[in-house]
């Protein structure tokens, strides 16, 4: 019987600029009242998107000021690179490994463009082998870090006793557009939020959690529901349909086709923890899982603090629930663009 995978350790990092929602709130008023008729109604989502503050890898008039897809690539490759370090150390030294134990590095990102990737970029300062094989995983948004686990196991189990190092790490506030006169730009303004996980796997060594399975379901037809458009000025970002309402009508018929290739069912869960996409969203995947209200309550907690950073918020989330002591089986889920749901089973060790 091969060995189990193991979660071994999670790091995670922040930016150092704090972007509090009310200052938020107030340079986006300056930047589009005068210019977006329906700014007034659009605005009311930074007071009901449930954030307190984010973390952005730029000062808030950064934002303000800056124009042009050069310099926000730019600001992703330094930010992202950083944030990489910092998570990947974090989790490193939680699991006593060094850059040099690691054999395989994932790395998840859709916030940016960088080639030779981030891993490569980071390589010398890390540590990490001449040796290492390099999984760099772009288009995934925010199933990005459930996906990421899920890669990852994948790879440690073939390869028993192996080091994988996770790393999910976005940089979504310089997606901000001044140019971009829409209501998803403005739900974009109130929500994203920059930040880092990064993970160690391990088939048949000690951990923190057992992932049991994995799997994922993409609903036809739902292109573009979330995704990104590209033009000169950067990335834009695309909510064509509402997500809430789509998420509380499908969501639960497709993790119950995932649990099923396990010989699983939602009652064998003992604990959802789901990326916290916004406050409406939250609500919606209670409603989905027929979850008491304030079920959620680690991910309303982490979209309060950090608001939504895309990939590495559910692993925030998880984070979260391994410091607090995980049930037997825990769900962790993420939906994103495809349109996508991500799962991966975690069990106690």
């Amino acid at each position: 019987m091969p060995p189990s995978v193991k979660l071994v350790s999670i790091g995670t990092s922040l930016p150092p600029h704090i972007i509090d929602q009310r200052e938020a709130a107030a340079a986006t008023y300056e930047a589009f009242s005068s210019r977006f008729a329906d700014f007034e109604r659009l605005a009311k989502v930074f007071e009901s998107s449930g954030i307190r503050r984010r973390y952005g890898v730029r000062p808030i008039d950064w934002y303000l000021d800056t124009a042009g897809w050069p310099a926000r690539n730019a600001a992703f490759i330094e930010g992202a690179s950083a944030l990489f370090v910092e998570a990947a150390k974090r989790s490193l030294e939680a699991a006593q490994l060094a850059a040099s134990d690691v054999d395989t590095i994932v790395t998840v990102s859709s916030t940016g463009i960088a080639t030779p990737s981030l891993e490569a970029r980071v390589g010398k300062e890390m540590g990490f082998r001449d040796d290492v094989e390099r999984v760099p995983v772009f288009g995934l948004g925010c199933a990005g870090g459930v996906s990421g686990l899920s890669i990852a196991a994948r790879l440690a189990a073939s390869r028993p006793g192996s080091v994988v190092l996770l790393v999910a790490v976005e940089t979504c506030t310089l997606a901000f557009r001044l140019d971009k006169l829409t209501k998803a730009n403005i739900v974009a303004t109130a929500l994203f939020g920059d930040g880092a996980a990064a993970c160690i796997v391990r088939a048949g060594d000690a951990g923190v959690a057992e992932i049991e399975m994995s799997g994922q379901h993409t609903w036809r037809d739902t292109l573009d529901i979330m995704g990104w458009s590209v033009d000169p000025e950067g990335l834009g970002v695309i909510f064509d349909r509402a997500i809430p309402p789509f998420a509380e009508s499908n969501l639960r018929p497709a993790i119950e086709a995932i649990l099923s290739k396990s010989n699983l069912t939602v009652q064998d869960v003992d604990r959802f923890a789901c990326h916290p996409g916004g406050a409406k969203v939250i609500n919606a995947l209670e409603d989905a899982l027929t979850l008491q209200r304030g079920a959620l309550d680690h991910e309303r907690n982490v979209l309060s603090e950090f608001g939504n950073m895309s990939s590495p918020t559910a692993l925030f989330v998880l984070d979260r629930l391994l410091a607090s002591g995980l049930p037997r089986r825990t769900l962790l889920t993420a939906m994103g663009p495809g349109f996508t749901v991500s799962c991966v089973s975690l069990g106690e060790t």
